[in-house]
């Protein structure tokens, strides 16, 4: 098989059909067909089987297969396998070329249900004989029939049926009607009735046979045949016509979504077909793995049809919260994360479509998030639960492979569920945009955010100058614009820095205001049995590591001549050296700027010793080093100052790690942190656990330290990280798609402790979790809120831990005091008359619509100041070099920067990217170009309809203009309009190029 082959069947097994696979494929009999695995990862399938079931031995295999490493010809050892141990059906479903159609899964399916539903009486069958009948028609492998009769000499003849029963149901579409010749066959016309519905269960041929044989005259036998013959002809007729009422009868509940329900009323608690968990149905009657795609989308939908819905239904404190929203009120819904607020949401979308269904008048549900994580999550899990077998739902984000425009998925959905900045887009975009009036319900999750600058504001922005436009329509007797309503989700709205009760509500009715709720909505919870730990480790009494930390920040701050006010090891002090980096950057002191980006890694190491281990912080520092050497080796020039740096650290790097591999230099809170876990996983039988820290690297070094510590494999601890998608780290980020592994594997227990950024605080869907540990972390009382609810469980534990000192006890007696403070501002708003939080809010708006003119006046009185492109010239951060005039940039798509004049490309190293393995942060490319003076960093090399292009990143310049300098963190603080690109210019220079090289 190609390359793009089996790329397509990674996607097949990982994204698309895993859950069916699950239930289809049998692990022990596949693995003895598979050689491209070695034999630890066979017994840890093996291992996971015999502890947690198949299905999950088979997800572990899966997970083996997508992480790789994979040799040459795996893809095609992987189908014969499937195909060897009899697992037939799960080899059809990953050849797309097999694969059956949507109606024969269907029609699979309910065959299934079937076997399952009158599975009692399945399990009467004479065993052995029925088993024999099935290995000779090919229902069954060799393997298969012995375990079945092995099972039936040792546990019986029910114990074999059910194994039996298991099998065959895992072929491809066509067993059923097999299964019945068998049983006829094996003369169990009753079994044959009782599946197909048919008064006779025996063949005709046997019945003319017994007719022969009772002493009939060969007229009479003539006759009898003729009679016969006409009564098979019109039972034929009548099944066909049965058939057909039933074809219809599930077409209808394909296009209702409601479930088929048999009306025999048989108890199969005793019979376990797809699972191991009881759960017969499992795999085969859920969503389609990946709604998307040709193979298993829109078409395989049809394939689940059959599947029973679960009601929708909400608890009385939930229908209470959500009644003003079902009668068409704006509100925001503040409830503790994991007290069902999506499943809120979800009742009030669906009940909104069907009113307006019922009444005739178009509906359009949107749901917008503020994490591309968010998007599948509640396209996968409660709205798509609870939707998609009635309407039609669909998920976009900028990791989404449709790419059609907004407006023809807004037009062709009932519920869409996207990005914020999507939507904004949208409404900002005069041509191919939509309009606010084409939504009736827009769900805001997260709606805390909706403060000025956010993405959410901007489309709140919108809405209340339609709305404050609309009053004045009003007045006039004019139409007004139809707007959608607003339903606003969150675990915690806060108080800002309040810390006054006034100044609290103030914020809150602000956030009601900019989301025009008619009313803030809380719901009284029982008390949860939560324990909560405060736990403080005394500061080292000997720190020779940091000590020498420090005295070489000293010494690089002497000979930058630099002076801070504040102390090291902290991120004030990173917020100090960030702002000096720049200062030095503009003033294009490269002594200071470049000790100043030594110091934020030195500063950086410091609060790792403080908080995790001293090898980790000796690696940060070594890596660093180890990159600027390959940085400059491209380079001619060393200055003073990089000879000063790179000896200063050559010198005690080995003094470092002498030092780091003392255990009693270790920091007090790491030990702590270390009984806690242990302490945890040892006293109870089932823990889920999540440990918040600050920052990725702390969240890596946090796993890698669990992972290289034995004591934690003693009590089965299994750990990994899950930190952001943004790129403003040194940290590589991840991806949507590897956040949503990390999530399945920990919902599944796979993994059992989390170390985690505030990536895992808010929003994301995760269960069962029963232990939270907030470590050496400062932040937010909605942080603080939204992490502790992540445990969900009865009796969960909370517990923080920092060291004496470090301000983590100050911060948290804080945020409880803003949280209490916030409980009694809601209360006090609740509190308030109608016609008072009216005006209020009113007040607000009006306050925020004057706050837009002045923001917008401004824009276009800098508009009108706008710099021309040839006004503007870049120098390169790192050193004195002016690389390029404004005038040589262009834009690719209203975002990428690029210059492909040929001045620029004299001044500039093309590098691989596999050699800046530690620096991939900055750049996902295979290429980047940097100063050939310094080798500064100064962007990617991106490929534009297959033509080559270095795209300026600005963090990499110095913008000058006349005589005022200046560093910028995006293009869009830059006041220029650079020109779109010209790609047929730069294309027929390439190609011209390229033919004069020939």
């Amino acid at each position: 098989m190609t390359v793009d082959t089996d790329n397509h069947l990674i996607w097949l097994i990982s994204e698309c059909f895993r859950n069916t696979l699950r239930h289809l494929i049998r692990i022990e009999p596949v693995l003895d067909h598979v050689t491209f695995l070695s034999r630890e990862q066979k017994e840890r399938i093996m291992t996971k089987a015999r502890n947690d079931g198949n299905p999950d031995a088979v997800n572990i295999f899966i997970d083996i297969i997508v992480n790789g490493p994979r040799p040459p010809g795996w893809s095609r050892e992987f189908m014969d396998a499937l195909s060897s141990a009899g697992c037939t059906y799960a080899a059809q479903i990953v050849d797309t070329e097999k694969l059956p159609t949507p109606s024969l899964q269907a029609e699979n399916d309910y065959c299934v249900q079937l076997i399952t539903i009158l599975s009692p009486s399945l399990l009467k069958m004479k065993t052995t004989e029925v088993c024999d009948v099935c290995y000779q028609s090919e229902l069954i492998t060799e393997d298969d029939r012995e375990n079945i009769l092995a099972a039936t000499a040792n546990h019986g003849s029910k114990a074999g049926a059910r194994i039996l029963l298991d099998r065959i149901v895992m072929k491809p579409p066509g067993w059923f009607s097999t299964f019945l010749d068998v049983l006829r066959q094996t003369d169990h016309p009753h079994l044959v009735e009782e599946l197909t519905g048919a008064k006779n269960g025996l063949d005709t041929d046997a019945s003319t046979e017994k007719g022969s044989s009772s002493g009939e005259s060969g007229g009479e036998q003539e006759e009898r045949k003729e009679e016969e013959k006409d009564k098979q002809q019109e039972e034929e007729e009548q099944r066909e016509k049965a058939q057909k009422e039933e074809e219809e009868k599930k077409e209808e509940a394909q296009r209702r979504g409601q479930a088929l329900i048999l009306e025999n009323s048989v108890d199969t608690s005793d019979v376990d077909l797809y699972t191991a968990e009881g759960d017969p149905l499992e795999g085969h009657f859920t969503e389609t793995e990946h709604p998307g795609c040709a193979v298993c989308g829109e078409e395989g939908a049809a394939a689940t049809a059959v599947a029973v819905v679960d009601p929708l239904t909400l608890r009385p404190e939930q229908l209470t919260v959500a009644q003003p929203a079902l009668e068409g009120h704006n509100i925001i819904v503040s409830m503790p994360t994991g007290s069902g607020k999506t499943r809120i949401a979800v009742y009030v979308a669906k009940q909104h479509l069907d009113q307006r269904r019922q009444q005739g008048v178009p509906a359009k549900v949107m749901v917008i998030v503020n994490k591309v994580v968010l998007v599948e999550q509640h396209f996968r899990k409660e709205f798509g639960k609870f939707l998609r077998h009635e309407y039609r739902l669909e998920q976009t984000s900028g990791f989404t492979p449709n790419k059609q425009a907004f407006a023809n998925t807004v037009a062709e959905h009932d519920v869409i569920i996207c990005t914020a900045q999507i939507l904004l887009n949208a409404l900002l975009d005069p041509e191919d945009g939509i309009s606010l009036s084409d939504i009736t319900l827009l769900v805001i999750d997260e709606c805390h955010h909706t403060k000025k600058g956010d993405v959410y504001q901007q489309i709140m922005d919108l809405y209340l100058s339609d709305k404050l436009d609309n009053i004045k329509k009003r007045k006039a007797g004019q139409d007004e614009k139809p707007l959608p309503q607003i339903l606003g989700l969150t675990a915690s709205v806060g108080v800002g820095k309040a810390s006054k009760q006034n100044k609290a509500q103030e914020h809150i009715l602000r956030i009601c205001a900019s989301l025009d709720a008619s009313a803030l909505m809380t719901a009284p919870l029982g008390e949860n049995s939560r324990n909560e730990q405060l736990l403080m480790a005394k500061r080292r009494t000997q720190d020779p590591f940091g000590d020498v930390l420090c005295s070489l920040m000293t010494r690089i701050q002497e000979h930058a001549q630099l002076s801070p006010t504040v102390a090291m090891g902290t991120q004030r002090y990173e917020q100090w050296v960030v702002e000096e980096e720049k200062r030095a950057a503009c003033k294009d002191d490269q002594r200071r700027r470049v000790c100043a980006e030594h110091l934020r890694q030195y500063n950086e190491a410091v609060i790792q010793s403080n908080s995790i281990r001293m090898c980790d912080a000796h690696r940060l520092l070594l890596s660093f080093y180890r990159q600027e050497d390959r940085k400059k080796q491209d380079i001619m020039l060393q200055t003073d100052t990089d000879k000063f740096l790179f000896k200063l650290f050559n010198d005690n790097v080995r003094k470092l790690e002498e030092l780091s591999k003392k255990p009693e230099y270790e920091n007090n809170v790491l030990s702590m942190l270390r009984t806690t876990i242990l302490k945890m996983f040892s006293e109870q039988d089932e823990v889920r656990g999540i440990i918040f820290t600050e920052t990725r690297l702390s969240a890596k070094a946090l796993h890698s330290w669990i992972q290289e510590n034995g004591k934690f494999d003693d009590v089965n601890v299994r750990s990994s990280y899950l930190i952001g998608a943004g790129d403003q780290s040194a940290v590589k980020p991840m991806t949507a798609s590897e956040q949503r592994d990390i999530l399945r594997k920990f919902n599944s227990g796979e993994i059992n402790l989390l170390i985690a950024t505030s990536v895992a605080e808010e929003g994301l869907d995760i269960e069962r979790c029963n232990v939270v540990i907030r470590y050496c972390l400062v932040t937010s009382e909605i942080a603080m809120i939204q992490a502790r609810g992540r445990g969900r469980a009865e009796g969960s534990s909370y517990i923080v831990i920092g060291a004496e000192g470090s301000g983590v006890v100050e911060r948290e007696r804080l945020n409880k005091q803003r949280e209490d403070l916030m409980k009694k501002a809601i209360e006090a708003i609740q509190q308030m008359s109608k016609e008072t939080y009216n005006r209020q809010v009113m007040s607000y708006q009006m306050e925020g619509r004057l706050e837009k003119k002045v923001r917008k006046k401004r824009s276009e009185e800098r508009g009108r100041r706008r710099v021309e492109p040839s006004a503007v010239k870049f120098r390169c951060r790192g050193c004195k070099v002016v690389v390029c005039g404004g005038e040589d940039i262009e834009v690719i798509e209203d975002a990428h920067h690029v210059n492909l004049s040929a001045g620029f490309r004299a001044k500039f190293n093309e590098n691989t990217n596999s050699s800046r393995s530690g620096m991939n942060a900055h750049c996902e490319a295979e290429k980047y170009i940097s100063c050939q003076g310094c080798g500064q960093f100064w962007g990617p090399v991106m490929n534009h309809r297959q033509l080559p292009c270095p795209c300026l990143n600005i963090r990499g310049f110095v913008v000058l203009h006349g005589d005022t300098e200046g560093t910028f963190e995006s293009w869009n603080d830059l006041n220029v309009d650079f020109p779109d690109f010209d790609f047929y210019s730069h294309a027929s220079q390439f190609v011209f190029e390229d033919e004069e090289d020939t």
